[in-house]
């Protein structure tokens, strides 16, 4: 989805001017505006803006064209953030279920009523789109729905998270859950702003095949990867 924000790699002057900021059970989180772009702040922590989101619609590109060609995969999306990864899911016919589970209740706030609504309005709108407001964590060690793809983006990476209780997603326990819910030749795909041989490792111990990393440049520093392997089992 082209939006009025995709103007990558513009530096915002001024200081930036907060919209709303929420005190919820992990925490502050923070919306704010700095010049063009809206950007999500978590305990102080940066997390992102939408200044570009060609790294969070390649995580949906990756995880759709490591499968099988399966008419109709459903796809979960681990994080709603900016709204990037869902609208651009919601842009491609061939998904089927588009479900996003988000925690913060503020994100789904500003995405709902708020100004991020620019960017996912349509993409709510959409029939196969379902926001699930729980803790992916927990999501992915009690539910009983299964999808053909998981796309992780609720941290800037394995080793760079936005609360403790997140790291056990990363470890091999925490990767046995993301199994459990993916579908036989499922796919995972994890989002990061640095390649993490470690992570590649874990996914591999887990019994995660055809393990790759997929580099996406940026403007200034190491890349943007996505993870991607397939399923155990």
């Amino acid at each position: 989805m082209t939006t009025s924000y995709d103007t990558p790699y513009d530096t915002p002057s001024g200081a930036p001017e907060v919209i709303d900021r929420r005190e919820g059970p992990y925490g502050e989180v923070v919306l704010r505006r700095h010049g063009g772009l809206l950007q999500i702040i978590a305990n102080g922590c940066f997390l992102m803006d939408t200044s570009d989101g060609r790294s969070e619609r390649r995580l949906v590109d990756a995880a759709l064209g490591a499968l099988d060609g399966r008419p109709g995969p459903d796809v979960l999306i681990g994080g709603l953030g900016v709204g990037f990864s869902l609208a651009h899911a919601a842009d491609e016919p061939r998904w089927g279920r588009i479900a996003v589970v988000e925690r913060e209740t503020a994100v789904i706030d500003w995405h709902r009523s708020g100004p991020l609504a620019e960017l996912s309005s349509r993409a709510l709108a959409d029939p196969r789109t379902e926001i699930i407001a729980a803790d992916l964590v927990a999501y992915v060690n009690e539910t009983s729905d299964t999808y053909d793809a998981l796309c992780l983006d609720i941290d800037n990476g394995p080793e760079w998270t936005v609360t403790e209780g997140n790291e056990s997603l990363y470890s091999e326990s925490g990767l046995a859950a993301c199994a459990r819910v993916l579908r036989p030749g499922g796919v995972l795909a994890v989002w990061s702003a640095r390649p993490s041989p470690d992570f590649a490792r874990t996914l591999r111990n887990a019994g995660f095949r055809q393990v790759r990393t997929e580099e996406i440049p940026v403007a200034r520093g190491v890349p943007d990867v996505v993870h991607l392997g397939i399923g155990p089992g």
